[in-house]
């Protein structure tokens, strides 16, 4: 799939404020400074879409952009940001559960994942959150460029490992970088099949 236009729609804090539930949606979500933004802005071909930040934490309302002009690419705040308040931590929190929980017609969360750090707590506590709630997600390590291709196949390894843990069997993995743009077309294929194939109830 190409995505040849990409238009932001809105920004919500609550997945009522969310566009209506009538089309297909994909949402990309992740610790603060995964590189979430940089992604988006990578898959979409536009450098400018999603707003980057070297400070963590940025992203901090739910943002819907209209692709094709047929499916939503959904940029959600990061988790687990240490320096703003717990109080403001648990209403991120709590309004994109929420918003996990009640969107209808979202199709795939994909959580991105550091590819430098083995994994981390918090990434694998909201992994299994996802499995108990039965939503659809497919897992992205970002930033695949920073390693040796001896020192990331050892750190997929692990996470590999780590989730067969937990899991019968690994949610659909993806590998990429947002600086070389690799992975961009097995993402992009995935996210194709998904939106093209099936019918939003």
């Amino acid at each position: 799939m190409i995505i040849k236009e990409a238009t932001f729609v809105k920004s919500a804090t609550n997945y009522k404020q969310c566009p209506p539930p009538d089309k297909h949606e994909v949402a990309f979500i992740g610790r603060s400074n995964v590189g979430k933004s940089s992604l988006i802005n990578m898959l979409c071909n536009n450098s400018k879409l999603a707003k980057t930040s070297s400070t963590p934490g940025k992203t901090q309302t739910i943002n819907h952009f209209l692709i094709n002009k047929s499916w939503y690419l959904v940029d959600l705040p990061g988790y687990g940001y240490a320096k703003v308040n717990k109080q403001l931590r648990n209403t991120f929190e709590s309004f994109i559960s929420a918003y996990i929980l009640n969107r209808p017609n979202l199709d795939c969360l994909f959580i991105l994942v550091d590819s430098r750090h083995e994994p981390r707590k918090i990434d694998l506590e909201f992994i299994a959150w996802c499995g108990e709630k039965e939503i659809p997600i497919a897992i992205v390590m970002t930033k695949t460029d920073k390693l040796k291709p001896t020192e990331l196949e050892h750190n997929i390894q692990v996470y590999i490992d780590t989730l067969l843990q937990e899991w019968e069997e690994t949610p659909p993995m993806f590998y990429t970088s947002a600086e070389k743009a690799q992975g961009k077309e097995e993402l992009l294929e995935y996210i194709g099949e998904i939106v093209e194939n099936e019918q939003v109830e």
